[in-house]
């Protein structure tokens, strides 16, 4: 061991009532885990102090966090998966279920009692330029933690320890960068000195948010590689949060693919990667760019966009961009709006206005109702309706909505929809891997057939 090795906190300064964990047993327990952000609408409605819905970032994830391992938890932005990782180092309040660090409930806690706990769950941010204050040096910004949190305050003391961390990251000789300013320092440097500040406190769990992500593609790879020396060398967990399934490839055990809020998907990464089980996951995967220009990869990507988080799909929240969901997938209004406003992007401006003034008010399609009727405009009936919604479905008929349609019909001055009843994916455990998907579930397929009848 060198003598920087021997400059870092071994560990004396932690609470006596830390259990010993083994290596491969859970260490972080999240069960039920809800975080919800609440949004705030017009300028009208802020200067009133009205909220004008709310989010729910994080919709009821349990899952645990092995001691020793690197748990990638992978999604698109807005997928939930920060507000996660922030939550569990009560960055952000829960506001229902249960974190567990060392069989140890922290939900609830004051302020000053997370502050402790934050000696043994740190984190890297995104971003390294902003994650350092321009105004100090690398040796204080290293440094800061070990004396805000009481554990040292002799000058040269601390920098000795600033010392002993710059070096273990790869900023070596460390005397050349104590003194520098973040400005001083490449993008991949910084990121070096991010991590040594995080690792300064001898942490158990690191969470990294998209460590690498705004990084020179020439050096992901080696601060991938540190980060898994860093793990060997100290014992560490990760919690590692990435929208790009090549690098958690590369740097993780098990993979947990998140969607608006909720885990659909986790297992070993070698199962996710040779048999993705949720179209989800599939799609991710497909994703992938290929860095031989000769070979032709097919992407076949979800189509549309991700939903408003405000007020997500019933059901499976991925069934509006999924190719093989089918009845009990929850299907409903907004689904038929949805079919509308694609068909009238290909209309010209005058085949627009004519099929518009046709249909009346369409307020019941941003419903989640299972039965809507959607009125025919002035001087229209119902027949008239129906024919626009036979002429989008003899356009797209293996368009998955039309098999959660489980009637259609002219209703007077209108046309009545009804759709089938939806089913709230549950957890399976397939071939080593968990996944929320009626594909894989039988009694949701027997309850489509027995619908699609």
């Amino acid at each position: 061991m060198s003598d920087a090795d021997d400059n870092v906190d071994s560990g004396e300064d932690r609470s006596e009532g830390d259990v010993a964990i083994a290596p491969g047993e859970p260490l972080v327990e999240l069960t039920d885990l809800e975080t919800t952000y609440s949004v705030r609408g017009s300028f009208l409605d802020r200067l009133r102090d009205r909220d004008s819905g709310q989010v729910l970032a994080v919709n009821g994830v349990s899952l645990e966090l092995r001691k020793g391992e690197v748990l990638g938890l992978v999604g698109e932005s807005g997928s939930g998966k920060t507000t996660l990782g922030r939550t569990l180092l009560g960055l952000v309040p829960a506001t229902s279920g249960s974190i567990k660090v060392g069989g140890e409930e922290i939900t609830g806690r004051s302020e000053g009692q997370m502050r402790e706990l934050r000696r043994r769950l740190q984190i890297v941010f995104q971003d390294p330029h902003a994650s350092l204050n321009p105004a100090l040096t690398i040796g204080a910004l290293v440094s800061d933690p070990l004396r805000f949190h009481g554990i040292e305050r002799d000058r040269e003391r601390l920098r000795e320890r600033a010392t002993a961390a710059l070096e273990r990251v790869g900023l070596s000789p460390a005397e050349e960068f104590l003194d520098k300013y973040p400005a001083d320092l490449s993008g991949g440097q910084k990121q070096r000195a991010v991590i040594a500040r995080a690792i300064i406190l001898e942490p158990e769990v690191l969470v990294a948010d998209e460590p690498v992500s705004m990084l020179d593609m020439s050096v992901r790879a080696k601060i991938l590689e540190l980060m898994l020396e860093l793990k060997e060398e100290l014992g560490l967990t990760y919690l590692y949060i990435t929208h790009d399934l090549a690098t958690a490839k590369f740097f993780c055990d098990r993979i947990a693919i998140m969607y608006l809020g909720r885990i659909v998907e986790i297992g070993p990464a070698e199962e996710i990667y040779r048999e993705p089980r949720h179209p989800y996951t599939q799609a991710l995967l497909r994703a992938i760019p290929e860095p031989d220009p000769r070979r032709a990869v097919p992407r076949d990507l979800p189509r549309g966009e991700v939903p408003d988080a405000v007020s997500p799909p019933i059901g499976c929240s991925f069934h509006p961009r999924c190719p093989r969901a089918f009845e009990p997938c929850g299907w409903e209004p907004r689904d038929l709006r949805t079919a509308l406003e694609s068909r009238w992007t290909e209309l010209s401006e005058e085949e627009f206005d004519a099929e518009r003034a046709v249909l009346g008010d369409l307020g019941a399609l941003d419903s989640s109702e299972r039965e809507v009727v959607i009125p025919a405009g002035s001087g229209h009936e119902g027949g008239d309706v129906m024919a626009i919604f036979d002429s989008i479905r003899e356009a797209a008929p293996d368009d998955p909505l039309w098999r959660g349609v489980e009637s259609m019909e002219a209703a007077g001055d209108g046309v009545r929809v009804r759709f089938r009843a939806s089913l709230e994916p549950r957890p399976l455990d397939i071939g080593g891997a968990v996944v929320r998907c009626h594909l894989h579930d039988p009694e949701a397929a027997d309850g489509g057939s027995v619908n699609g009848e």
